[in-house]
C-alpha cells in the first residue's frame, strides 16, 4: 500500500454507506490488504455523542469540530490537518462547528 497526505492506494472500498444520526454523519469503510480497516466520512454542523468498541484515532482532514472525551468537562477544537484519540469502549461528544471530513483509523 502506498500511502501519502491524500489518497489510499490498493484498497477495497465497501459500498453501502454508513450512515448515522439521520444522515448528519455519512462514511464510507476502507479494507487495506493487511487486513486492517478505515472509515472516510462526512459530519455535517450538529452536536452528537458517538461511542466506541475499539480505541480510534480521527483525523481531520477538512472543517472545525470541538470534542469532549468521557469523563472530562473542558471541549478540545480541532481543525483540519489535527487528530484526536479516543480510547476503546467508550464515548466522545462532538460539535461540528464546519462540516467535517475525516479518517477514522482503528486499532
Amino acid at each position: 500500500m502506498t500511502q501519502n497526505n491524500s489518497q489510499f492506494d490498493n484498497v477495497s472500498v465497501v459500498k453501502r454507506a454508513n450512515v448515522y444520526f439521520d444522515g448528519k454523519c455519512v462514511s464510507h469503510t476502507v479494507k487495506f490488504a493487511d487486513g486492517t480497516r478505515k472509515t472516510l466520512g462526512v459530519i455535517f454542523p450538529a452536536a452528537l455523542q458517538f461511542g466506541t468498541e475499539a480505541p480510534e484515532v480521527m483525523e481531520v482532514t477538512g472543517g472545525r469540530c470541538r470534542i469532549r472525551l468521557a469523563g472530562q468537562s473542558d471541549w478540545q477544537e480541532y481543525a483540519a490537518g489535527q487528530q484526536f484519540s479516543v480510547p476503546g469502549n467508550s464515548k466522545f461528544d462532538i460539535e461540528v462547528l464546519e462540516t467535517l471530513d475525516y479518517v477514522c483509523h482503528y486499532g
